[in-house]
């Protein structure tokens, strides 16, 4: 069933009785290229996709949030007053999205929906962040609060780590806010200023699902993350962002072998999405796409966080002909592939992906075919 305002508008019908008052949708995203580079304040190029979180509601006057998910099968429902943390679960993305923004002095009302999403759980196209922006955005819609998209983006982050208790970087949000059709944004992670960056004609992004899943993410992205802020206390600076190549080259022989690799991709990692910007303005789809092959190569050998199955993702896709380039995408260790490819192909290039995949480890992918969309909004 494939996910739409009238689609949801039905569900929520069926269900109570009535159209609801308001749908709104929130993307999830494929990263480009700036893998970990977020939370060490540097640059990221994203693009919101066309698979989302929907939420069709109307609004309460009881200061309660009454939600049924469909994909789940069950409903779900909490006060606004009082809020606390209970078992882990759908429903705690929206009530942690309620504290943050209670907690940032924001007056909510309640509301009741019905929600869905089409974007795959665990795949590291950011189900999370999708969900918490339509909550942001269902709770604007029904309170007397206007909608800025990158103020919504750092209070979803904040839900997520201090409610959810991941502790991601703001690319996932922000882009859910703020993305643009028919562009990637080149995000500034420190100052939250982005800049669109058009598609040139003719190519087509693909997500390369490895149906594989990560395990064990939570505590190899908080070592990590930690490493990134032993390296930065190293070079005297806020974060990696602030250390250039000729500083690295200068000084990281006396880190640690493990710490200086993890560096080594985020100062590398940085310049290269700055390039690929730089890139995608010309239209030079051979520089892009030789910038997402060395990010790759990166993410593998020195910040090690890919996986067996995306590294064959990786090269299966490489090697047809009318690839760009490709890449890992998301935390690692399981999940998605991206690709630029010759959109003139497309059909070819994801029948012949997938076979190589599946004959080289014995997995089912499934391939997504992406356009990239505007942000969270009202539909």
């Amino acid at each position: 069933m494939p996910l739409d305002k009238q689609t949801i508008a039905a569900e929520f019908s069926a269900r109570l009785q009535q159209p609801p008052q308001y749908v709104v949708r929130a993307p999830g995203r494929v990263n480009l290229i700036g893998e970990h580079t977020d939370y060490n304040d540097g640059f990221v190029m994203p693009l919101a996709i066309d698979r989302a979180v929907w939420i069709a509601l109307r609004p309460r006057s009881d200061g309660r949030v009454l939600v049924h998910s469909i994909d789940y099968k069950e409903s779900a429902e909490f006060a606004l007053e009082g809020l606390t943390h209970q078992k882990a679960g759908w429903i705690e993305y929206i009530k942690g999205t309620a504290w943050s923004l209670q907690d940032a002095g924001h007056r909510l009302n309640g509301w009741e929906g019905v929600m869905a999403g089409d974007v795959p759980l665990g795949a590291g196209l950011s189900s999370s962040a999708a969900l918490e922006m339509a909550s942001a955005r269902a709770f604007a819609a029904v309170s007397d609060f206007s909608w800025e998209p990158a103020a919504m983006a750092k209070l979803g982050q904040r839900a997520e780590n201090k409610w959810v208790g991941v502790n991601c970087g703001i690319m996932d949000q922000l882009i859910s806010a703020c993305g643009r059709a028919e562009h990637a944004l080149l995000i500034d992670c420190r100052s939250l200023e982005s800049r669109p960056e058009p598609f040139p004609p003719g190519v087509a992004v693909v997500v390369l699902d490895t149906s594989t899943r990560r395990g064990l993410v939570d505590s190899a992205y908080n070592e990590r993350r930690a490493q990134c802020e032993t390296a930065a206390r190293f070079f005297g600076v806020k974060a990696l962002r602030d250390v250039d190549l000729s500083m690295f080259d200068g000084a990281a022989t006396k880190l640690d072998p493990t710490t200086r690799r993890r560096a080594l991709h985020v100062v590398t990692e940085n310049d290269r999405t700055v390039r690929a910007g730089e890139a995608m303005r010309r239209g030079d789809l051979a520089e892009l796409g030789k910038l997402m092959n060395e990010s790759h190569a990166s993410l593998r050998d020195d910040y090690e966080v890919s996986s067996d199955a995306l590294n064959a993702m990786v090269e299966c896709a490489q090697a047809h002909a009318v690839c760009y380039g490709a890449r890992m995408t998301g935390a690692g260790f399981g999940g998605c592939a991206v690709a630029v490819i010759r959109a003139a192909a497309t059909d070819d290039f994801a029948a012949r992906t997938a076979a190589a995949y599946q004959k080289r480890t014995g997995h089912q992918p499934v391939v997504y075919v992406c356009k990239a969309t505007d942000g969270a909004g009202i539909i």
